[in-house]
């Protein structure tokens, strides 16, 4: 009886949020839901870590992220309009995800700088691994140029560019 009350308030939500449309753009089927909610970015999202110093080291050195401090002595590290918030494995902030795990998380960070050159800091100034790339992929809003390589944690990181014609086709 239950389930059968769960599956009719899912039907309901469905209904009301789920009506999807097909359109294609650039190649790629998008799919637009009439739901009320529309989220319009990412604010920041949280990493946990195995040590806050190394994560911090790395981010800032090999990407160039800002160090942020708030609340007490919590941390971040700031790009664009972005953050990661730093929580140490075992010493997470509530509320927090339900199974805080490091080394989870695989990301695509957008850059301006071409990938040769992000290729050469990461070999020869950090002596940071290319796992993958430089390789094209399907971003967001189109057609990238991505290269792969692993923070402290294993985390998969994806730093790409968007393609030239993408980049003018949006503007």
């Amino acid at each position: 009886m239950a389930l059968r009350a769960a599956g009719g308030r899912l039907w309901q939500f469905q209904r009301s949020c789920l009506k999807v449309t097909s359109f294609q753009t650039l190649g790629t089927v998008k799919y637009k839901r009439t739901c009320p909610v529309e989220v319009s970015h990412l604010d920041h999202l949280v990493l946990t870590v195995k040590s806050v110093p190394d994560t911090i080291s790395f981010y800032s050195s090999v990407l160039g992220m800002e160090v942020v401090t708030f609340k007490g002595n919590r941390k971040a590290l700031s790009f664009g309009q972005q953050k990661f918030n730093l929580h140490q494995r075992g010493q997470e902030f509530e509320p927090k995800a339900k199974h805080p795990t490091s080394g989870s998380a695989d990301l695509c960070l957008i850059t301006k700088t071409p990938l040769a050159e992000v290729a050469a800091h990461l070999k020869v100034a950090c002596g940071v691994k290319i796992e993958e790339g430089p390789v094209e992929r399907t971003g967001a809003v189109g057609t990238i140029t991505s290269l792969y390589f692993r923070d402290p944690d294993q985390n998969l990181i994806e730093v790409s560019n968007y393609n030239q014609s993408t980049a003018k086709d949006s503007s």
